[in-house]
């Protein structure tokens, strides 16, 4: 057998060897990139994956596009002034919802479409993109955010069919848990803050404070709304 054939040979298995070895990590690749999509979503994986009737692959590339689009995503922390003024909101529309529920999905839907803005998310008027991007950083409550919104459009007439009380009260209280995402503070400023504020505000008017910061008020949770 001549020299060339030898090498010939010898470069063909070397070839086969390369190729074997880059199928092998590929499909090594596959399971473990699911994996850790699986993780970082949580529940949105499960959503996603439902939403495509099932299709893994075509769920997995989707929220792959996410991660690409806003995996880089700095988010601005809220200064003192800016999240008092949220929690306000929040609060008064909580309030509202005992005599007018459906205004008051609807201030929750604008107040975390606001909120998401003002943190470095897309504007609010694009919803499906400013959704996306919050699904990536904050995968464990976006869906209050998908749901309330839902909600706040059915009572607006988009969709049709007008959400019942049970249901735009459950909207709100699980779009509580993204706001609440949203508006804490940075680590490094909780303390500084809560320490100025502290100083400056007499104790009977930080309990009140407190209150008002509490997950729901008695409207979301043991008495009826009025009206459906």
């Amino acid at each position: 057998m001549s020299t060339g054939v030898i090498i010939a040979l010898i470069v063909i298995v070397a070839a086969v060897v390369v190729v074997a070895a880059a199928l092998m990590l590929l499909r090594a690749r596959r399971p473990h990139a699911g994996g850790n999509l699986k993780r970082r979503f949580g529940p949105e994986y499960d959503r996603t994956v439902a939403r495509h009737d099932g299709d893994v692959k075509a769920a997995e590339r989707e929220l792959t596009d996410r991660v690409q689009r806003h995996g880089g995503l700095r988010e601005r922390p809220l200064e003192p002034a800016e999240r008092e003024r949220y929690e306000a909101r929040w609060a008064a529309a909580q309030e509202r919802f005992v005599d007018a529920p459906r205004e008051a999905v609807a201030e929750a839907d604008r107040l975390l479409a606001e909120v998401a803005g003002a943190r470095g998310f897309p504007d609010g008027g694009q919803y499906e993109e400013q959704l996306a991007a919050l699904s990536v950083h904050h995968a464990g409550h976006v869906d209050g955010y998908r749901r309330v919104h839902r909600v706040a459009r059915l009572g607006a007439g988009a969709d049709g069919g007008a959400p019942g009380t049970e249901e735009m009260r459950e909207a709100m209280l699980e779009a509580r848990a993204l706001f609440d995402d949203l508006v804490k503070s940075a680590p490094q400023d909780t303390g500084r803050h809560r320490a100025r504020r502290d100083e400056a505000e007499p104790a009977e008017d930080r309990e009140a404070v407190s209150g008002r910061r509490g997950h729901a008020p008695w409207g979301l949770t043991h008495r009826h709304a009025k009206g459906s």
